[in-house]
């Protein structure tokens, strides 16, 4: 039987009208162009040798030229600066989500009233700006910008701990030294490596490393800036005076109190934060990113302490925006994010602070293994582990303040990643405290933007904590 090719009578309010046959099936091809259909039919008959496949249609012509069958999926890089206001990051998530989006990483710097989310997603370009455009809609959302066309600085932290033998030592050595990376924490029958760079060379130091086995890997997601162009102002100057009140002078710091304490009777929500919170009445919340609450292990009168939890859970849409619900619906406050690809595919590993009492905490470890998309949650904030966090900043500097810049730069070890005639971005690597010193010091400069992720965090195999020897004198 010969094969047979139809032409469909479009109907632009509903759908292309078919026209079967029994000798004949049909697949559908949608375009990205609204105004032409294909249709490919395919002789049933030559999946059993019989005659010869009829060929696809033709690709619909634009101006001569055919268009593409189908848009390209890219991965996309999401810029979202927002001011302080409770329940942002649900919002934030559940863009994504409804539109069955899987958040690859995410991850956010905060500051008092404002933080950087940095988000990574792929998607088509044509959807991906409807996203963009949604939320740009949410309230207090300052800015959203897809970063993915323009030139940027793309960095990212990872903790990977590996199993380790007298044998492969040395190589495990060899290699952390190619990739400049460093040596956290060593026991006897493990290593725990912290690396920094862009995405391609994370791959790279997963894909040398795996072959030693890898216990255990944590990662920050990306942060990006954009590079800087001869003559251009940074994308975020005119927000730069209000978005990092932790650098301006001590009396305003003062204003701002580092508590925020609810009245049991009244329905007023004081104050709020970049994450979910729904305040429990007669408690005391330590503001977000203040400047004690890095501090682990120092407990107030109440009992409440910052707990940093490890949740591994399912790479799948809709895990983000599950968990910080439950965490929303129950009135914590996270102080602290870090979401990013685990050491097993298909999973994801979320590190987060959390301040509380132990009691409250446990109840919180037990609704999240409650959760379908949660594979294992460990609150380790009583057990001896390396921390890290990573900061993008971009820094208004001349010819002439250039090289006081440099040099406060070495003296916290940064790498300066990108220079222009009048920025310098440095790259930072350390602990909270590490990070607002620096802050601090630059601020007289001139801060354009800055980039910053949660906290990651593994636990030492070797059992040194050093929040223990502070105050000690070391043994000769």
């Amino acid at each position: 039987m010969s094969s047979l090719t139809l032409e469909p009578s479009l109907n632009y309010i509903n759908r292309p009208t078919l026209v079967s046959s029994r000798a004949t099936y049909f697949k559908y091809v949608s375009p990205p162009c609204f105004g032409s259909r294909v249709l490919a039919v395919k002789n049933a008959a030559s999946n059993s040798g019989g005659g010869a496949p009829a060929p696809l249609a033709a690709a619909p012509m634009v101006n001569g030229a055919a268009m593409p069958l189908s848009s390209k999926v890219k991965r996309h890089t999401i810029s979202v600066f927002v001011g302080d206001e409770s329940g942002i990051i649900n919002r934030i998530a559940g863009v994504f989500a409804r539109r069955g989006y899987n958040i690859e990483s995410l991850a956010v710097g905060l500051n008092k009233d404002k933080a950087l989310f940095t988000i990574v997603v792929s998607g088509t370009e044509k959807v991906l700006q409807q996203v963009v455009e949604q939320l740009n809609k949410l309230v207090n959302v300052i800015k959203v910008e897809d970063l993915s066309k323009e030139p940027q600085v793309e960095r990212e932290l990872i903790l990977v701990k590996l199993n380790v033998d007298p044998s492969t030592r040395a190589e495990i050595m060899w290699l952390v030294d190619v990739f400049r990376a460093n040596i956290v924490d060593a026991s006897e029958s493990s290593l725990t490596i912290e690396v920094t760079g862009d995405p391609g060379k994370i791959v790279a130091v997963q894909t040398n490393l795996a072959k030693f086995g890898i216990k255990e890997l944590t990662r920050t997601g990306k942060i990006a800036l954009r590079r800087e162009k001869l003559g251009e102002t940074a994308p975020f100057w005119n927000f730069s005076a209000s978005s990092y009140p932790d650098l301006e002078s001590t009396s305003s710091i003062a204003e701002l109190s580092t508590n925020c304490v609810v009245d049991g009777n009244s329905s007023e929500v004081l104050g709020g934060d970049v994450y979910p919170v729904e305040y429990d009445y007669n408690c005391i919340m330590d503001q977000v990113l203040d400047a004690h609450w890095g501090v682990l292990y120092d407990e107030d009168s109440t009992g409440h302490q910052s707990h940093t939890l490890n949740i591994l859970v399912n790479n799948t849409p809709g895990v983000l925006n599950l968990v910080s619900g439950v965490i929303s619906r129950r009135g914590y406050n996270i102080q602290s994010l870090a979401v990013g690809p685990a050491e097993i595919e298909g999973l994801s590993r979320i590190t987060t602070v959390i301040p509380g009492t132990d009691e409250s905490i446990s109840k919180l470890v037990q609704q999240f293994r409650k959760l379908v998309d949660v594979h294992e949650v460990k609150d380790i904030t009583y057990l001896p582990f390396a921390e890290r966090e990573l900061m993008l900043i971009k820094v208004a500097a001349n010819s002439t303040a250039r090289r006081d810049v440099l040099d406060i730069a070495a003296i916290f070890r940064a790498k300066t990643v990108d220079v222009s005639d009048h920025t310098i971005t440095l790259q930072l690597t350390g602990d909270f405290n590490k990070m607002f010193a620096l802050q601090k010091l630059l601020e007289s400069y001139g801060i354009c933007e800055v980039a910053r992720t949660g906290r990651v965090a593994l636990v030492r195999e070797s059992g040194v904590d050093s929040t223990y020897l502070r105050g000690y004198s070391l043994p000769l």
